[in-house]
This record gives structure tokens, sequence and C-alpha cells, in this order.
């Protein structure tokens, strides 16, 4: 068995250790989401976390875990005699795989005993091996909506219920949940992401010291894992100790009145959706008292609190980074001290509860680094993290709200620009600075037509291993989803020739079926943007970015991966390769210029070049492409047929498409028409983009086919 890294000996990262220390203190806080770009020591610290907890003690033999001093009266396994010892064992750490099936999740009927003995046995997943453990995901944000569903679910109710192929089960699963991602892959659903309890960011240190640190640690552990993990074998029983008499201090912990105006103010400051933010608070606040070994929360400790549950449940826009306003998080827990105070003088009552010295300088008892186990390294990389003393780096923690693409405005003096007339000639080589995106607006689907087989997702049908159920077929490889009927269908006729003597059904292999599911996939969504001087007019070109803008949403809520050419001047570019981060393209459409000519040809070439080369990387998502102009092709001979040429190319290959005339004025020459005809595409006008009736139109790409 592989030696762990030893979580004492991580560097830095104080935020992340912290939220895993209050969540192991107390699981009822809800798990912790952690955001980082690769190469954070993410995973490495999530596995080092779960080797502090303290063993548990199940009851011998039970598949579940069970607490022989409190069975689950529910236990598949059970009923448990109470007079049973128990055996003690180590916490697990259970990783659930990206790939995994809902089945292997919640576990099904175990269809060979099933088959084979005609008994109906019920085979356990993963929630029920994680159960008193630890549930880890990584890239969790990569995991299909619905197992994700189950999985937070579960979570939050402590048990997991399973209503399959004529089995019933229900049976416990409390487990300490821990999620990491990248956001540069894709985002969470908002909804989902309230379901962890807390969350942070996790960046690579800039300071040139705590760098060096960590490269000199990680060589030791490879060089010799055990004898590394011999010399931080003090700081992790320390730690481990800690853990556990805060655990037993915590149903001690007392909570004020002033202190629940405080989480109720702080969470309604920040118009947070529902109340379980404020109960995340309450608990995580509470933790944190437990961890310094208080009995009563301070103000600090709220503040804390405030920042690990709250960034991602605030309401701010799609493409905006979580975090919060500090200085706003000040205000609102001042204001709440000051009513409380105010309610208490106008003869209101005594607060319930003590409430302690709000002084964030605490001294040991507030988490610091005499508080706590300690280690060697820059920054206090070794041991048990600091809770942070909110005076002393009101900048450090979580970074203020990002105004997103709405926040762009024009420079002054903005006038009229050249070649913005019908038919008049762009000035080559007139580079503007980038205009601000209109308000993005909901748009109707655009789809793929026919049936595909790629990423789960929620734009085209495609056959996937979830969804409605349509038929049955013969299984590829391992058997996936028993189709019992039609099973029971192909066997019936070979009974008598297989001596069947009436103790049961005779099943072969050749006999089994497996369920044909339709659900929808996630696409590729090229934009091919024309961003020449044509374009180039203020009002047109904010019009031109909140359409994309909001066609970007779009493939955000439908788990898209999307990419951006732009073409202007004298060539094209891939601005953006393909992505699963649509925030990343909402960032690049925001520093568009525009202006110069418009080589339409180049930037329908680039675009299929783009696909080609998308297609041998993953040939089961089908791509959709979405050229936003207003049909012009200037500069090079033959703009015009050129570029003709280029869209049958790319109507040749299949590919759906869907043009987006931003044409305007008055005269319109209908270039983009005749562009939509040699893509054999549905061509729609930023007017008809909102309009309900654009339903219809996009929808009919199966020209393109």
């Amino acid at each position: 068995m592989s030696t762990t890294y030893p979580f004492t000996a991580v560097v830095g990262q104080d935020d992340l250790r912290l939220a895993l220390l209050l969540n192991a203190v107390s699981p009822a806080v809800g798990g912790v989401l952690v955001r980082g770009e690769k190469g954070t020591a993410k995973t490495t610290t999530v596995r080092a976390v779960a080797a502090l907890l303290p063993h548990v003690t199940v009851v011998p033999g039970c598949r579940f875990s069970c607490d022989p001093a409190a069975p689950d009266p529910h236990c598949p396994d059970g009923p448990h005699d109470p007079a049973q010892d128990g055996a003690e064992r180590a916490t697990k750490l259970v990783e659930l795989p990206v790939g995994a099936s809902e089945d292997r999740l919640v576990g099904a009927l175990d269809f060979e005993r099933a088959l084979a003995e005609g008994v109906k046995a019920f085979e356990p997943g993963l929630l029920a091996e994680a159960h008193r453990g630890v549930l880890y995901v990584d890239e969790v944000n990569l995991l299909n909506d619905h197992l994700v569903d189950v999985l937070l679910d579960a979570a939050a109710t402590g048990a997991s219920y399973v209503e399959r192929e004529g089995v019933s089960v229900r049976h416990a699963a409390r487990f300490l949940l821990v999620g990491t991602m990248n956001p540069e892959e894709g985002e969470l659903r908002p909804q989902l992401l309230d379901r962890f309890g807390l969350t942070v960011e996790v960046t690579a240190s800039r300071e040139t010291d705590e760098r060096v640190e960590v490269v000199r640690r990680r060589l030791a552990y490879d060089d010799d894992p055990e004898q590394f993990a011999a010399r931080w074998a003090p700081q992790e029983q320390q730690a481990r100790e800690r853990i556990a008499a805060a655990r037993e201090l915590l149903p001690s912990v007392r909570l004020g009145d002033t202190v629940l105006r405080q989480i109720a103010a702080t969470c309604a400051a920040f118009e947070v959706d529902g109340m379980r933010a404020d109960i995340v608070m309450a608990r995580t606040a509470t933790a944190l008292a437990a961890w310094a070994g208080r009995t009563g929360v301070t103000a600090a400790d709220v503040r804390q609190a405030a920042l690990l549950a709250l960034p991602h449940r605030r309401r701010r826009n799609p493409f905006d980074a979580p975090g919060l306003d500090e200085e706003k998080l000040d205000q609102a827990l001042e204001q709440a001290r000051q009513e409380a105070e105010q309610a208490e003088a106008e003869g209101a009552g005594p607060d319930d509860g003590p409430e302690p010295d709000p002084d964030p300088d605490g001294g040991p008892e507030s988490g610091g680094p005499d508080g706590g186990p300690g280690g060697d390294g820059p920054g206090g990389g070794g041991g048990v993290p600091p809770q942070r003393d909110p005076a002393s780096d009101p900048g450090d923690g979580s970074a203020a709200p990002d105004a997103g693409p709405q926040s762009a405005s024009p420079p002054p003096g903005e006038g009229a620009q050249p070649g913005t007339g019908p038919g008049a000639a762009p000035a080559a080589g007139a580079e503007q600075p980038p205009s601000a995106a209109g308000e993005p607006y909901r748009t109707r689907a655009l789809t793929v037509p026919g049936l595909g087989e790629g990423a789960a997702g929620r734009r085209s049908r495609a056959r996937t291993a979830q969804g409605r159920t349509t038929g049955a077929e013969l299984p590829h490889g391992r058997l996936a989803a028993l189709h019992l009927t039609a099973t029971l269908r192909a066997a019936a006729p070979h009974q008598r020739a297989r001596g069947r003597d009436g103790t049961g059904l005779v099943v072969r292999r050749p006999d089994l079926r497996q369920a044909a599911r339709e659900g929808r996939e996630g696409n590729l969504v090229l934009f091919v943007v024309d961003a020449s001087g044509s374009m180039a007019a203020r009002r047109r070109m904010g019009a031109v970015k909140g359409a994309v803008l909001s066609l970007l949403l779009d493939a955000y809520q439908r788990r898209d991966k999307v990419g951006l050419v732009t073409f202007r001047g004298t060539g094209a570019e891939l601005a953006l390769p393909p992505t699963s981060s649509v925030d990343a393209g909402a960032a690049r459409l925001e520093k568009l210029p525009t202006g110069g000519r418009t080589p339409l040809a180049a930037g329908l070439l680039r675009a299929h070049e783009v696909l080609r080369v998308e297609r041998l990387r993953d040939a089961s998502r089908r791509p959709l492409l979405v050229v936003v102009t207003d049909g012009r092709a200037t500069g090079g001979v033959e703009p015009l047929p050129r570029a003709a040429r280029a869209a049958r190319l790319l109507a040749a290959s299949g590919v759906a498409s869907v043009v987006v005339d931003c044409e305007s004025g008055p005269v319109r020459l209908g270039l983009a028409g005749a562009l939509a005809r040699d893509l054999g595409a549905a061509a729609v006008t930023l007017e008809e983009l909102r309009a309900d009736t654009v339903s219809a139109l996009v929808k009919d790409v199966r020209r393109a086919a």
C-alpha cells in the first residue's frame, strides 16, 4: 500500500486545508468544492485529509459500514445484533470516477445472481462504500448532471434510495463530500454549486521561497515516501488529536443572538437564494469555534464562515468569477452588530448566549500558528492552517466580483466610423478599440439534426447511457443496463432445447439485451465572428457581441464546448481553441477589436480546419457552426466567389450551420442570406434571434445535412 502524502506537509493552501478540517470536525457543514488551476495540490490535499480522520467502528461483515452502537434500522444487511462486537478500521477515501455509471454510484440489482440463482440481491454502489468516510470526486464539473444530482441529494439527506428493476433499498450514506474542478474546463450549475457547503479557490503561490519549499518537500517524498511520512508523523498525530477534541467540543458550542443576526444580515446583504446559506454559515461558524477550542462563536468566526460559504452562492452574472466584496461583508457584519446592541439597549432582552470578544486578534485560541500543530516551511506551510485575521489582510481569500463582459465601456470621443454605411468600403487597417457588448438575453435552442452519440449535455438528441428507454439492443462489451423484457423474450423460445426442468429460466449470454436510451448531448459550438470594418460601427458591434454573448450563455447552460474564430484585416484567427470554459469565450469576446477588410473566405476556411482537427480528437462530439456576419467579403481576388466556395466546402463536410445576419440599415444587400444558402444553413437576423419564431428557423438546420 502506497504511503499518502502527509496533510500537515502541504505548503500554503490555508483556505483549502481549513475548509477540509472544518468538514472533518462537522460533516454537517456539507462538503467542500475546490476550484483551481491544475497543479495546485488539490487532489494531494484531499487524499491526505482522510488519513487524519479518526478510525471508525463497524459491524463485521456489513457492506454498509453500520455503527454497532447505532446500526441503521434500514440496512439491507441487517438487522444487526446489538450485542455483537464491532471491528475498528481506518476511514475510507472512496473516489468516484468521471465516467462512472449511475448503477456504480447507487448500486443496483445483482443480475448475475438474479438470473442464475433466482434471488433478488442488491449490489451496493460507491455511496454505500463511502458511508462514514470521504467521497472524493475529481473534476466534478465533468460529471453528468444526473449523477451530480444523485450524489448531492445523498450528501444532503444522509441516505441513498434505490428504486429500480424491482429493487427497493434504502441505506445510510453520510460522508464527507469533496469535489475538485478546474474552472477552465467548465462550471457547475448554480443549483448544484449551492449543494456544496463550502468553496475555496486555490492558486499556485507566487512567492519564490514558498515555491522552493513545495519542490523540496515533493522531491523528498518521491525519494522515500515512508521516511518523509515518518518525519511528519508527530504533526499528523497532533492534527488527528485536535480534530477528535473539536468533535467532542462541537455540541457545546453556542450561537448567540448577535451572531445569528450577523449571519442572517450577511446572507441578506449578498442576496443569496433560500436559507441553506444561513444554515451552512451557522454550522461553519460553530465548527470554527470548536476548532479553536472555544464554546462561543465570535464575529471573526462569522466573517471566516462567510468567506467560505457564500462566494459560490451570491447572485452574479453567469461569467463572473465567484467571490465576495469584503468591504461589503464587513459593513453587513458591523450593521448587524449595532442593530443587536440597539435592540438589547431598548429592552429586547439579553443575548441568549455568551458573546465572546469579537477582537480577531484572539491569540492562540483563534486558531493561529500557536493554536494548532505547526510545521516548518515558509508562510506557515507546515501544520494546520490558521483562521484568517480579518484585520490583517483584507485582500486575501477571495477576489472582488468580476464586472463581466458588460463592464467594458467605449472610450470617449466615439463617433461615426468609416465603412459602416450600406455598400461603403471599410478603411483598410483601421482598427477600432473593443466595444461593449449589449445586454445578453435568452435565445432559443440551436440543435444539430439526427441522433448523436456524444458526451451527455442538453442540446441535441443522442443515444446515451441515461435518458428515456426507446428500445433494446445487443450489448456492446460489458452489459450496461439490462432490458429485462427483451432478454426474457429472447430466451423464451430456447427453453425446451436447453432442457429446462421447471426450476428456473435458462438464460445464455446471447439472450442478454440492454436498454437503448435517448437523451441529450453537448456539442461543439464554433462561432465564426466577422470583426472587420463593416462591423465596426459601435451600435452594431455592441449588438453583435450581445448576441454572441447570449449564445455563449446558452452553450454554458447546455454543457457544450465552444470555440471562437474571428476574421478581419488580412486573415482569420482562432481566438479561442475549443474548450469547455465558456467564460473564457466571453472574456475573448470582450477584448475583440474590429476594423480592416473582410476576409470572409479565410474565416470559413479556418473554421473548416478547426472542425477537421476536432473531429480527429473527438469524433463523437458533433459540431454546430454559428457564423455571425453581414455577408460582405472584401480583399484579395474575387472575394465573394472564394467565400462561396469555402462555404460549399463546409456544407460538403456535413457540418450543421446557422448564419446570424448582422446587416442593418434601410438598404440591405442580402449577402448573409446567400452565404446561408451556400452553407446549407438556416439564416436568422439579430432581431429574430430574440423572437419566438426563431425556433422554427434555427431548428431547421437539417438542410445542412
